[in-house]
C-alpha cells in the first residue's frame, strides 16, 4: 500500500513498460538480420558483434551513470540512439545502413533498461519493503509488454518490418520524453525538499541559536 499510494510509481511503471516494449525486436533479431540476405550460419554469426557491442556499451553507460549520479540524460540519449536505429532499419533496404542500424537498436534500448531499474530503486529507497514492492510492481506490469509486443514483427512485414520499426521508433521517442518529464518532476520535488529542510533548520536555529546543518534525501535525476 505504501508503494501504491505513491503517484510516482505509476510514472515509472509506464516508463519501464514502454522500455520493455521497445526491446521486443530482440526476440526476432535473427529474423531481422536475415533480411540482409545471408545464409543461416552467417546470419547467426552477424548477431555476435551486435550483442557484444551492446554488452560493452551497457557496462560503459552504467559506470558513467553511477559516477555522474545521472539517470534521465543517459536514458534519453540511449533511447534516441535506438530511435535512430529503428528509423534507419525501417527506411532503407541497403545492407550497410541496415546493419549499422542493427547495432544502434539494442545498444540504445537494452542498455537504457538497466539504468531504468536502478532509477526505480533510487526513487523509492525507504522503507525497504516499499522499495521491494515498487520494483516488483514495475517488473510485473512492465513485462506484460512482451505479451502483445511480439505481434509487431509478423513474418509478412519483412524485410523492412515497417509496422514494428515505426512503432518502436515512436516508443523509443516516448521513453525519452517520459524520462525528460520525470527529470523535471523530480528536480521540482528536490526543490520542495530543500525548501522544507531550510525552513526546519531556520526554526531550529531560532529556538536555540545554534547552527544546525543537515543534508537530507534528494531524488536522483
Amino acid at each position: 500500500m505504501l508503494a501504491l499510494r505513491d503517484w510516482k510509481l505509476y510514472l515509472f511503471i509506464f516508463l519501464q513498460h514502454l522500455s520493455l516494449l521497445s526491446q521486443t525486436f530482440q526476440y526476432f533479431f535473427p529474423s531481422i538480420v536475415k533480411t540482409l540476405g545471408y545464409g543461416p550460419i552467417e546470419t547467426l554469426l552477424l548477431t555476435v558483434p551486435v550483442w557484444f557491442a551492446t554488452f560493452l556499451v551497457s557496462l560503459l553507460v552504467t559506470w558513467t551513470s553511477s559516477r555522474t549520479g545521472d539517470r534521465s540524460l543517459h536514458i534519453i540519449f540511449l533511447m534516441l540512439l535506438a530511435c535512430i536505429g529503428n528509423v534507419i532499419a525501417t527506411a532503407t533496404t541497403s545492407t550497410g545502413p541496415r546493419f549499422f542500424a542493427m547495432f544502434l537498436m539494442p545498444m540504445g534500448a537494452v542498455s537504457s533498461f538497466q539504468i531504468i531499474l536502478s532509477w526505480i530503486a533510487n526513487t523509492f529507497p525507504r522503507p525497504l519493503v516499499k522499495r521491494s514492492a515498487s520494483i516488483a510492481i514495475c517488473n510485473m506490469i512492465g513485462n506484460c509488454a512482451n505479451i502483445y509486443g511480439s505481434y509487431m514483427y509478423p513474418k509478412s512485414a519483412g524485410p523492412q518490418y515497417t509496422i514494428g520499426g515505426s512503432a518502436n521508433s515512436a516508443i523509443c521517442a516516448a521513453v525519452a520524453l517520459l524520462a525528460l518529464g520525470l527529470r523535471l518532476i523530480l528536480k521540482r520535488e528536490n526543490k520542495k525538499l530543500e525548501k522544507r529542510e531550510d525552513e526546519t533548520i531556520e526554526r531550529a536555529e531560532d529556538a536555540d541559536g545554534s547552527d544546525h546543518r543537515a543534508s537530507g534525501f534528494r531524488y536522483v535525476v
